[in-house]
Parts: C-alpha cells; sequence; structure tokens
C-alpha cells in the first residue's frame, strides 16, 4: 500500500555504456507502475561515469557522499568505459559509493522466470528460486596491499582480506532474517572455503554458528565454496538463502545469473536497512551495444522493483515484476541476449509499461 502523502527521492546514476538505456527503460516502467499504484516520488539524474571522469578528471566529485545520503534510493545503471583504465571508475565510484554509504549487503534474487530459457538440463522455474546474500563492504575490496620490488624479477605482490566480527555477523542476521521473510525453505546455506582459508573463514563460521542459535526456527546449512557451485548447477532446487562472503559472492552469483538465464535479467540490490540504498542490475556496461537499442533493460527494471519494494511500496513493486513474468511468459521477447530478443531496448519497455499500467 502506498505512502500516504510520501513523495519518494530517487537519485539516478545511469552511468556508462548501455546504461542509459536500461535505466531509461526502468524509469518508463516505474512512471507506469507508479502511476497505477499511486506511488509518488520525484527524480534527480547525475552524469558520473567515462565521459565526466575524463572531462573533469573525477570519478565523484567530493560533494557527492553527502548528496547521494539525503535520497531514499539510488537507481544506477552501468560502469565501464574503454577509454579509463580497468578499476578507476570501479573504485572511484561504485565501491566509493558502496564503502561510505555502508551498504553492507549485496543481495541477489536468483530466479527463473517462466517463459526463460535456463542452461541446465531438466530445470524448471520452480527448481532455480533462491537468493545470494553477499557481505559488500569487507573482505579484499577494502583496498589493503601493495608490492615489493615492483617491476622486477623479484615481484612480491599482496592484498589483505579483512573480515570483522560487526561486519560479518550483521550479514548473517540479515540472511536468517530474510529466510524468515521468504518463509519458503527456511534454511541459510553459510559458503565460504573455511577448510583453507582459516583465520577469516573461521570467523565466519563460528559467527554463523552463534547466530544461528537465535533463529531455531531456520535450518543452518554449510557448503564450501567449491561444492556450492557444483550443486547450483545440479541441485539448485536445495537453496533458499546463500550468506556468503564479498569475493565469494562477487563469483557465485554470475553462476546464479546464468542459470536463472543471463546477465539480462539478473538484478541486485546494495543495502543498508532503513538508509539509502543502491539498486543496479549486475550487467556491465557493454559498450559495443551501447546507442544500438538491442540490450536487454529486463534486469535493470527488476532492479527498480527491488528498489521500490526495498522503500516499502509493495504494490508498485507487485506490478513491475508480474508486468516482467507476463511479458517474459508471452513469448513475444525471443531472447535474453543483446541483438536477439527479437524487439528492441525501447519496444521492451513500451511492453512491459503497459502491463504494468493495468
Amino acid at each position: 500500500m502506498a505512502s500516504c502523502g510520501k513523495v519518494y527521492k530517487i537519485a539516478v546514476i545511469p552511468g556508462d555504456g548501455i546504461g542509459p538505456e536500461v535505466v531509461r527503460e526502468g524509469l518508463k516502467v516505474l512512471e507506469a507502475a507508479a502511476s497505477a499504484a499511486g506511488m509518488k516520488y520525484e527524480i534527480a539524474c547525475y552524469d558520473f561515469g567515462g565521459e565526466r571522469y575524463l572531462r573533469t578528471g573525477e570519478a565523484l566529485p567530493e560533494s557527492a557522499i553527502d548528496e547521494l545520503r539525503t535520497f531514499d534510493a539510488i537507481y544506477f545503471g552501468a560502469i565501464g568505459h574503454p577509454d579509463v583504465p580497468p578499476g578507476v571508475l570501479e573504485r572511484g565510484l561504485l565501491l566509493r559509493i558502496r564503502f561510505e554509504l555502508d551498504l553492507y549487503i549485496n543481495l541477489r534474487p536468483v530466479k527463473l522466470y517462466p517463459g526463460v530459457w535456463t542452461p541446465l538440463k531438466d530445470k524448471h522455474p520452480e527448481d532455480i528460486d533462491f537468493v545470494v546474500v553477499r557481505e559488500n563492504t569487507e573482505d579484499v575490496y577494502v583496498g589493503i596491499g601493495g608490492w615489493l620490488k615492483r617491476g622486477t624479477q623479484d615481484e612480491v605482490a599482496f592484498q589483505v582480506a579483512v573480515y570483522t566480527r560487526h561486519g560479518t555477523e550483521r550479514c548473517i542476521k540479515y540472511a536468517f532474517e530474510l529466510a524468515r521473510l521468504r518463509n519458503k525453505k527456511r534454511r541459510v546455506t553459510l559458503v565460504d572455503k573455511s577448510n583453507v582459508l582459516t583465520y577469516g573463514h573461521e570467523l565466519w563460521r563460528r559467527t554463523f554458528e552463534e547466530v544461528a542459535k537465535d533463529y531455531p526456527d531456520i535450518e543452518a546449512d554449510h557448503a564450501y565454496v567449491d561444492a556450492c557451485c557444483m550443486w547450483m548447477v545440479k541441485n539448485p532446487e536445495w537453496f533458499d538463502v546463500i550468506v556468503t562472503t564479498n569475493m565469494f559472492g562477487d563469483i557465485i552469483t554470475d553462476l546464479g545469473a546464468i542459470i536463472q538465464g543471463g546477465m539480462g535479467v539478473a538484478a541486485s540490490g546494495n543495502i543498508h536497512p532503513g538508509r539509502t540504498s543502491m539498486f543496479e542490475p549486475i550487467h556491465g556496461s557493454a559498450p559495443k551495444y551501447a546507442g544500438k537499442n538491442v540490450a536487454n533493460p529486463i534486469a535493470a527494471i527488476l532492479a527498480m522493483q527491488m528498489l521500490v519494494d526495498f522503500l516499502g511500496e509493495h504494490e508498485t513493486a507487485k506490478r513491475i515484476e508480474q508486468a516482467c513474468i507476463r511479458a517474459l511468459g508471452s513469448g513475444k521477447i525471443k531472447s535474453m541476449e543483446a541483438g536477439r530478443m527479437g524487439m528492441s531496448t525501447s519496444e521492451v519497455g513500451d511492453f512491459i509499461a503497459s502491463l504494468a499500467s493495468e
């Protein structure tokens, strides 16, 4: 039910490559669904990305973080520019927002919708419906490391993975609460490599076991990350909520994307409950498709669905998801791959927007 009189403030960062195109369609669908559900909002667009960096030399202005904190949510497209060295925009823009806004949960639904092809033989939508809760502000991503004798035959490089009890515990608690909320298999699976990564992952294992005691109604499960990858392919129906470290979460969610039909339908949230949070498709900027009106916007549309659901606008979120389900099940969208959908980016957006308004 829409909040009476509430006008949500949404910051929009379209970014690079196909980002502006898919974000445009996400906003189009939001307008249709919000109008039908009575949700009120206003948006402010920011030009952060590769072009601005090349023009100004800064990925994110110093004032940007404080300004972004004033919004209820952030809608993000994609970053990655062929003329900007790898890592510059990722660290200076995306990771900076995640770290400075303390978006400690990366939430990745892995859900196969009817009408979407999966490479897994004999698996159907009822078999692929789980969520990965990835810790989002620690691990090797904190950027602690360096070189010794760089550029020589004796070079040494190191990068430190950092895990804290605080960061680990809050992520694990979120996963157990989510399992209660989903009320499906009521299972949380910790994914780690504690048999090899002795110190940090042993902290994860101990913390998981302690937190699990407060949730006797939820089954506490465990899998090593290599075994998890195997079971995600062989028996994805086993999983309900997976909780894992930043690095392993980064890897297994791409595996999750392909088993749910590809990057074109994979959305994510960067969340701090109760605070400004950011939502985005997990695909990259795909510059080879930019400006051609062929990119699949469904992941960006589903990211918008996650955004409005996070805001508590559940009717608007339901309209968006149901519109995507109906569109995907219609047979009119032939593939999830860019350039093979049988419809253009804008046509897919128009189609889903029309269904969301009904």
